[in-house]
């Protein structure tokens, strides 16, 4: 793991260095995914193509996650991370004149939006696997917390900038600015080595060995109980979580009488729950436990979602509340959780390890959202966030009664890598 005997003293520049590059190419990617679904809203008005829109950003994640793990712990992650920022620059440019030639159809929207989702699914476990080789352990939760309240920042500033953006130029001088932070991306990791774990495996990569290293990394998850139920806590909180941001603006309408300025409240108060939970676990760091510091979140989770479900239509400030509480223990619950994973996980399945547990996360949104937008519909809009309420904090409180999770840190885990990778030989 990435201990402090193993990290040079002056780490913070080469990660900074990355991560300032990557922040800038995440706030163009909300610049370009407000733009999209915003021009795709204007000319269509098409819910089905809305639901398409978002679709095609799961899909990649769900069905190629695995495999991609497997290949992010063979490649060098440097490289990943450049062509998965390079390319996303290259799919924007094709947009970009499309739009500047006055020929761009919905279905050129869908595929890049597709395409894109494609790089993505490649570079969030390649940063998060780096991230845990880059930084000592005992900083690691603060670094979580650092980047939960960063995008938190970035999803309060983005859309509002892309709405301005759009409204100032047009559509194809938008884009471009997706390209240049896309660009900074690939330049400032270029400037960086980012070190390499040791090899689990070293056949060449074939679909044959590219199975056998997802059938590894299921091993390696399925050897260890307390990973095993944090990967399945993460699926389920999602599965109860999704729903309630796709039935928000339904709340905001049918219960509270409000419109677009009451959804802009309450979405706002989520990111400014989230930047300030973030910078307060980059100060705090967590509780010793990072385990407790992250179930205590899920409770807040609860806490936040059923406040806000509860709250009576004459007091939408209450439904702010619990809206803002909920954002503020979105890092808290995140950020140590994923802190564990990058100190406890070998390096060398963590690209595995990520991709499986998002891949079953991405995998709860259209399933939960079959189940929820029903029940909303015959129980009220409501129901669901008493369901993912009420849900959260009993999950979290049971947790804590599970003694492979609460052991889950103090367990010796380097011993099930090289098992693993001993049966793929």
């Amino acid at each position: 793991m990435a201990s402090s005997t193993t990290l040079t003293k002056n780490w913070q520049r080469p990660y900074f260095t990355i991560w300032f590059g990557q922040l800038f190419s995440i706030l163009g990617s909300i610049l370009v995914q407000f733009a999209l679904i915003w021009y795709l809203t204007e000319k269509t008005g098409s819910a089905t193509i809305l639901a398409m829109a978002t679709l095609v950003g799961f899909v990649p994640e769900i069905v190629l996650g695995p495999f991609v793990g497997a290949l992010v712990d063979r490649w060098n992650r440097r490289k990943v991370l450049m062509v998965s920022d390079g390319s996303v620059a290259l799919i924007t440019l094709g947009l970009v004149v499309l739009y500047w030639l006055g020929i761009v159809q919905t279905w050129h929207i869908l595929t890049a939006l597709f395409l894109r989702s494609v790089a993505g699914t490649f570079h969030f476990p390649t940063f998060q696997a780096s991230t845990a080789l880059m930084v000592p352990d005992e900083h690691l939760a603060r670094i979580s917390g650092v980047n939960q309240a960063a995008r938190g920042a970035l999803n309060i500033v983005g859309p509002p900038l892309g709405a301005l953006m759009l409204a100032w130029l047009p559509m194809h001088l938008v884009l471009m600015v997706d390209i240049i932070t896309a660009a900074l991306a690939v330049f400032t990791v270029s400037l960086v080595t980012i070190p390499q774990p040791a090899q689990s495996s070293t056949a060449p990569v074939t679909p044959r060995s590219v199975l056998a290293d997802v059938s590894v990394g299921i091993r390696y998850v399925r050897a260890w109980p307390g990973l095993m139920a944090v990967i399945f806590m993460a699926t389920f909180l999602n599965f109860l979580l999704s729903p309630t941001g796709a039935l928000t603006p339904l709340l905001i309408t049918k219960h509270f009488n409000g419109g677009a300025v009451e959804l802009g409240w309450i979405e706002s108060a989520s990111g400014l729950g989230v930047v300030v939970g973030g910078l307060l676990l980059g100060v705090w760091g967590g509780f010793r436990k990072k385990v407790v510091t992250s179930l205590l979140g899920i409770v807040g989770l609860g806490v936040g979602i059923l406040t806000v479900g509860l709250a009576p239509s004459a007091l939408f400030p209450l439904a702010l509340t619990g809206m803002a509480i909920t954002g503020f223990m979105n890092p808290i619950t995140n950020g140590p959780l994923m802190a564990l994973m990058q100190a406890r996980v070998a390096p060398e399945m963590q690209g595995r390890v990520f991709t499986l547990m998002s891949a079953g996360c991405s995998a709860m949104v259209p399933l939960s959202m079959i189940l929820a937008g029903p029940l909303s519909d015959l129980l009220g809009v409501r129901t669901w966030f008493w369901v993912s309420g009420a849900g959260c904090i009993l999950m979290g409180l049971l947790a804590f009664t599970i003694p492979a999770i609460m052991t889950m840190e103090e367990q010796n885990t380097a011993v099930l890598a090289p098992a693993s990778a001993a049966a793929s030989d």
